[in-house]
Formats: structure tokens, sequence, C-alpha cells
């Protein structure tokens, strides 16, 4: 193909990107039919020229110029349009040796098809739990997660996570089936407001100890000025002991509608979130609750999180927290962080589904009456760590310690080791 015609084609595929551009090439003038799409690409940086100033679109182009051109278009997806980014995947899954040889990764490009790109993360974890007597028992479970993301449009995103986990120390899980634990779709209205619709993931506080997994329904999401805002109606996901979870909080099964309400936002070197929780169809289901962490300059952090529930007896709350050091970075090898901080979590105001792996969750009675081996209050300190060892590969460990109960038995201190990957 003659590379005239070859950069005619890659102009329509950025057409809208560049508004203006100036006559780069001495052997292309104004008055040839290509002379936009050339002067639009080289204006963008798609195509250069030759060292003497022209661009000898008469010649046929290689393989290996068209794949420079994908490469330099790789950079500006960000500019293009559903439509355009679909053509350009399958441009680039046609030349993949030739942007291999070039040394450009094409990881992401390469994992889509079409408008749907692949993503997930993986983990094999060594844990201890607690046994009906407050004693340590080791698990040994992996877990897989595949993630497509599919562009409907400009402004609609539709993405489904399916999981895989699987107990290696015993019976219990290895038939467990592969299930859909998130499904959304996105509509973003003008670059302030959006509507997530489905099973979404859910994140209350600043550590995650008040709830960290999945709510189905739907949460609207306004951006004023630096504060967002979240408006939410739908129920709590409670997938029950067939995937080896707990249920969440009593005012929480049965399908119980809950209204969610959220700020949260960015103010220097702080970051902070404000939620409350309205369990319509329960008579014990009203929490309010906060989160703060604070920068202190360098790479340390203080944070911490407050919950209580207003409607349960007692007044219920649970509170966290801590001191924090570093940071982690998945693509730099190296980069590590520390953490200690101090638990304190009552039945009634504690919905379970953590982010920690050693969660207060085999101590306390997550509402209603306790059972024999469940506690009222559950008090601990936990030290966390991360540190990355290759480019998308964390070592993760937790350590629990100095746990006490209203139900006096002497627990174990408990302790997590995982690893974890993503692609």
């Amino acid at each position: 193909m003659k590379k005239i015609l070859a950069l005619a084609a890659v102009a329509a595929l950025t057409a809208g990107v560049s508004a203006y551009a100036a006559n780069p090439f001495s052997d292309v003038s104004t008055d040839d039919w290509a002379y936009q799409a050339v002067s639009d690409l080289s204006d963008q940086g798609v195509v250069e020229g030759y060292p003497d100033g022209t661009f000898k679109g008469e010649r046929n182009i290689t393989r290996y110029e068209l794949a420079q051109i994908i490469a330099r278009l790789m950079a500006k997806e960000d500019q293009l349009n559903a439509e355009q980014r679909a053509t350009l995947d399958k441009l680039a899954g046609e030349y993949a040796d030739e942007l291999a040889n070039l040394g450009v990764r094409v990881a992401n490009l390469e994992k889509k098809v079409g408008n749907i790109s692949w993503s997930g993360n993986a983990r094999m974890r060594f844990n201890q739990s607690y046994d009906d007597n407050g004693k340590a028992v080791d698990t040994w479970d992996g877990r897989m997660k595949i993630i497509a993301k599919a562009q409907v449009n400009d402004s609609t995103v539709a993405t489904g996570r399916l999981r895989y986990d699987m107990n290696f120390k015993g019976t219990d899980g290895h038939d467990s089936s592969v299930w859909m634990e998130e499904l959304k779709v996105n509509h973003q209205f003008g670059d302030n407001l959006s509507v997530t619709l489905g099973r979404q993931d859910l994140f209350l506080g600043q550590t995650g100890i008040e709830f960290d997994d999945e709510f189905d329904g739907a949460i609207a999401t306004a951006k004023l000025g630096g504060v967002n805002v979240d408006l939410g109606y739908g129920r709590f996901y409670c997938d029950g002991a067939s995937n080896g979870k707990w249920s969440t909080s009593e005012w929480l099964k049965n399908d119980t509608e809950t209204f969610l309400g959220r700020i949260y936002g960015d103010a220097g070197r702080i970051s902070y979130d404000v939620e409350y929780l309205d369990g319509k169809d329960s008579l014990d289901a009203r929490l309010i609750g906060a989160g703060l962490t604070a920068g202190l300059g360098g790479d340390f952090k203080v944070f911490g999180d407050y919950y209580k529930n207003t409607e349960y007896k007692g007044d219920p709350y649970t509170w966290t927290a801590g001191l924090g050091y570093g940071e982690t970075n998945w693509k730099k090898p190296g980069t590590w962080d520390l953490s200690a901080q101090y638990i304190h979590a009552e039945r009634g105001a504690y919905l379970n589904d953590t982010t920690y792996n050693v969660a207060p969750a085999s101590i306390v009675g997550i509402s209603g009456k306790a059972d024999a081996d469940e506690a009222d209050v559950a008090k601990y300190w936990l030290v966390n760590g991360d540190v990355i060892l290759q480019q998308n590969v964390k070592l993760h460990a937790e350590y629990a310690f100095d746990v006490k109960a209203d139900n006096h038995k002497d627990y174990d201190d408990l302790w997590s080791v995982s690893l974890n990957y993503i692609f």
C-alpha cells in the first residue's frame, strides 16, 4: 500500500483529535488530496518525515513503519472514542510482532477483543482463624478474579467480575463454582454526574473495617468541586455459607433495603469520608460514621474510622485508629508500607465483610443474641505490611495480638500471609 493511502486511513481513525495543523513536509503541497490528513497526523506526533524534510508519500509503506504509527497512536488512546479504540485494538493485534520488535508493551491491548478489555487478580493465602474455643486454626486457600470491561459507548461502561475460591487444606471449597461477584453498568452524564446500577464494590471508611464488599442497587455520584457525594439505594450483598462467608449484620439479612448517603474527598494531605446508612425495613439499623487519613510529612500518616448504630440496643460503636509509614506501587519492586492500629468492634455496629484477613468476625457476634462462643465486644491490635516483590506481585502480611473479648476467653494471636497478583 502506498504510504499516502495508509496515512489517509489512519487520519480517519484519529478524526477529531487535532483541530489545527501546519504544513510539515516540503513534498506535500496544500493542493494534494491527502494534505489535511498528513498534516493533522504530523501535528499530533503520529507520523514523522525524513531528515531532509520530505514525506515520500508515493513509497510503499512497510509493516515496520505502520507499527511505529500504531505505537504512537497507542499513547493517545485516551483521546479516542469507543469506535476508534476498537479499530486501534485490531491494528495492534495485526501488528503485534512488529510492535514487540519495537519494544512497545502492548499487554493491555493484547487482552482486548473489540470493545472489551480483560484484567484480573489472584491470591494465594495462608491464614489463621478461630475455632469455637478461641484457638487458632490454619487455613490455606486461593482465589482468582477475572474482570471484563466493555465500552458500550462514550458515556456507558459495563463491567463484570468472575470469582473462584478454592480451599487447599481440607475438603471444603474443592467443588466451589464460579460466580459473578460484580456486575454493573456505569452511565456518565457530563463530567460531574454518574449513576452505577447493579452489583458493585462498596468501601466504607478509610480502613475498610466497617465494610469492603459488594452492594446491590443503584448509586448516583455527583462531583461538587473537590467533594464527591453518593446517594444509593439497594441491598448489601450477603452471599451466604455456600461461598464460605459469614452473613453481614442481622439487619442486613433477608434482602433488607438500605439507603446510603456518603460524602468523601481529599483536601491537601487529608482524605475523608462521612456515611449514613438506614435499613428501611428494620427497626435496629441506622448507622452513621466517618473516616480520616492525614499525611504527617514524609511517608508517615495517621488514620481512623468510627461507626455507631443509633437504632440498635445500647448504641454500639466500632472504631479503629492507627499510624502508617511508606507506600507501595505495583509497578515498582521494593516499595513497601507498614501500619499498626487498634480495633474496637461491637455487636450491632460492625458489618463483618472487611478488608482485613484477621478481622473480628470470628470473635464478635454480628447482631441479635450472642451464641455461646461469641462476644459482644472485641478489642485487639493489628499490624499490616506490604512489599512489592516483583512488578504486579505483592506480599501481604497481617498480625493480630493482645485480643480481648467480654466473653473472657483466652484468644490466640492470629496472623495471615498472602501473595497477591494483578494482571
